[in-house]
């Protein structure tokens, strides 16, 4: 079988939010897959920005800041623009991003990265900053609904951490019918299931009912694929199964697992 011919005959849903769907969707349909998209979470901006502003305005008080997303680099990059703040009063910062994607949205803002962790994820991010944040001011800009693991245990270090919520995320209103009746639809039913976030889990479970009673009826059958273990641990707190995980948590790393688990 041909590199593009893979995933030939495999439905796979994807339930990134809208804008963010290419990279994953192109990767497999690349492979042969029949690609759905059904976003489980729609990005929109917080109820106000006046903390996320007000940081920003006060942007030279800090040593280090924190992306965890890339709509967190979004959301700084509007806000910056809407404040006339450029990019060069940001030289004194020591900027800290999760992992490959959103660094390069860094850069495309104009400032350099000095820190992306080894494994893209929180804890990684703690552990890549140990020792470095002892009595530094520290600015996470982040979703509404986050892990708290950076800002406690940067505490513990002795940092002082401001997080503000720089977007948030909502379960889309027009995926709740789409959504229920592929389900239902024996012949259009995906044989895989994308997860790139924790809040793509948690959405999903509140578009098909309440904490995994029905969604375990309704989803037999269809295997999980999973970004990496923090996702893969939201889906099993919903006692949801995890059939796939990417060794690599990134779209591309994703990509090459769910390969991998289909050839089983």
């Amino acid at each position: 079988m041909s590199l593009a011919q893979q995933l030939a005959g495999v439905r796979i849903l994807i339930g990134r939010a809208r804008h963010q769907t290419s990279a994953l969707s192109s990767g497999l349909k690349a492979l042969g897959a029949e690609v759905i998209e059904i976003p489980f979470i729609e990005i929109k901006p917080p109820r106000s920005y006046k903390t996320l502003d007000a940081a920003l305005r006060q942007i030279s008080k800090y040593d280090w800041l924190i992306l965890t997303s890339v709509n967190g680099v979004e959301a700084l990059a509007a806000r910056m623009r809407r404040l006339k703040i450029a990019p060069a009063q940001f030289s004194q910062l020591q900027v800290a991003a999760i992992g490959p994607a959103t660094r390069n949205a860094v850069e495309i803002l104009g400032l350099k990265v000095a820190l992306v962790p080894e494994k893209y994820i929180a804890e990684s991010v703690v552990e890549s900053l140990r020792g470095k944040v002892e009595g530094k001011r520290i600015l996470l800009a982040r979703a509404k609904v986050a892990r708290d693991v950076i800002p406690r245990e940067l505490k513990k270090m002795g940092a002082a951490v401001d997080v503000v919520e720089a977007y948030q995320t909502v379960v889309p209103v027009a995926s709740k019918k789409k959504l229920r009746a592929l389900m239902k639809d024996r012949g259009r039913r995906p044989h895989i299931i994308t997860f790139t976030s924790s809040s793509t889990v948690r959405n999903f479970v509140a578009i098909l009912g309440e904490r995994g009673r029905q969604p375990r009826i309704v989803l037999d059958g269809i295997q999980f694929a999973s970004i990496g273990p923090v996702t893969s641990e939201t889906l099993r707190e919903f006692t949801l199964p995890v059939h796939i995980e990417a060794e690599d948590y990134t779209i591309p790393g994703l990509v090459r697992a769910i390969v991998a688990g289909s050839s089983r």
